[in-house]
């Protein structure tokens, strides 16, 4: 059911060290706003300069003004969240850090979907527990298979879901959002919802703009941060939404105060920062969520005229996929284009795609550096299909 290849990071990476030694004019593997020409209110950093953050006086769950603000931006949601169900966080990767603390000892489970970006395995190893894959459908809008999950082994503690997913764009159906929950609370299991993409919505589609925050069913922890949410990585600051059974909630959420208390990692200046950044960051993701669709729309366009190539519709996020004749190795392919093209993509195993001619690109390049690696990229497929 899943592919054997080793993920980016456990064994010498080709790629990225010719991604490195290159520098691609026509980079469509970048993942950073800030590197893209995306525009950003010139005052946004300001409140960083804030006297009040020289005083120090932390608060393991984050500090409440901040914890309001992201509160109060569920609401576009229609999700009711309690400042007091926040945690903030340095970042998601941390965030998952301390829920897998907070959920399995050593020796125990988390179902992680697949395919997905490959950062799940090294966080569960360093923590000293095991990802098991299950299996997203690429036939049924990439859903996650039930019956799969529904057969995992008694030590897992814990199911993740990525909503959006990155990199398929896929969201989780309400109905299927609805069944992992009962699923989660019979088999006792959390749910970790990853929705740092939730606000980039590239389609009309069931599950488009629904957070898990508001489950009931199971406890589930929904993630977001300021790397996605207004295009800053550096600021570092991130958060978890605790939701589902008030005991579960309780003292789960202790226990988490407590692991957040050991570290104290976010710092005072970000998090009085957070309100206006929540607030003025707006024109930011407008902005990203725009060049998403401009250059999702120039993908389908350009691939329309190759029939042999296929781009997997996206329901949001920052990615596209691309299905292409599978007549060379993508990692040759990948090469291949970096070396005489100057063109950067992903390879599908890279994700751990269950089959091979799968390709992945960013969407948030600069348009006409975007356009431009398309159609160096549709022509050198070409070539290949004219030997």
């Amino acid at each position: 059911m899943f592919s054997n290849r080793v993920p980016p990071g456990l064994a010498p990476n080709r790629i990225a060290t010719e991604l490195a030694r290159r520098k691609p004019r026509f980079d469509l593997t970048v993942s950073n706003p800030t590197q893209c020409g995306i525009p950003y209110p010139p005052g946004l950093l300001d409140a960083l300069a804030d006297p009040a953050g020289f005083a120090y006086r932390p608060d393991p769950r984050g500090l409440a003004a901040a914890r309001e603000a992201v509160a109060a931006g569920y609401v576009q949601y229609g999700a009711a969240v309690e400042p007091e169900r926040i945690v903030l966080t340095a970042s998601t990767s941390e965030a998952y850090a301390f829920l897998f603390k907070l959920l399995a000892n050593p020796g125990e489970s988390v179902l992680v979907p697949s395919p997905s970006y490959p950062l799940f395995e090294h966080l569960a190893r360093v923590e000293g527990i095991e990802a098991i894959p299950y299996h997203l459908n690429p036939e049924f809008d990439w859903r996650p298979d039930l019956p799969d999950l529904a057969a995992a082994p008694s030590e897992v503690r814990a199911v993740i879901v990525v909503h959006p997913n990155n990199p398929t764009g896929s969201l989780i159906h309400p109905d299927d959002a609805s069944a992992l929950a009962d699923l989660a609370a019979a088999r006792g299991w959390a749910i970790v919802a990853d929705e740092v993409f939730l606000d980039y919505s590239l389609a009309d589609r069931p599950g488009a703009g629904d957070t898990f925050a508001g489950t009931e069913q199971a406890l589930t922890f929904s993630l977001g941060g300021l790397s996605k949410s207004v295009g800053l990585p550096q600021l570092k600051l991130a958060w978890l939404v605790a939701s589902g059974p008030g005991d579960l909630v309780k003292a789960a959420l202790e226990r988490l105060e407590f692991i957040a208390d050991t570290f104290l990692s976010v710092s005072t200046p970000v998090q009085l920062a957070l309100p206006l950044l929540l607030r003025e960051g707006a024109v930011v993701r407008s902005a990203i969520r725009e060049r998403c669709r401009c250059n999702l729309t120039t993908l389908r366009q350009a691939a329309s005229r190759v029939p042999t190539v296929g781009v997997l519709e996206p329901g949001g996020g920052w990615s596209a996929v691309l299905r292409v004749p599978a007549i060379i190795a993508e990692e040759d392919l990948v090469l291949e284009l970096l070396q005489e093209d100057s063109v950067a993509v992903h390879p599908g195993y890279f994700f751990d795609f269950p089959m091979d001619g799968i390709l992945v690109v960013s969407l948030l390049p600069e348009v006409a550096v975007f356009a431009e690696g398309v159609e160096r990229f549709l022509a050198r497929i070409g070539t290949h299909l004219t030997l």
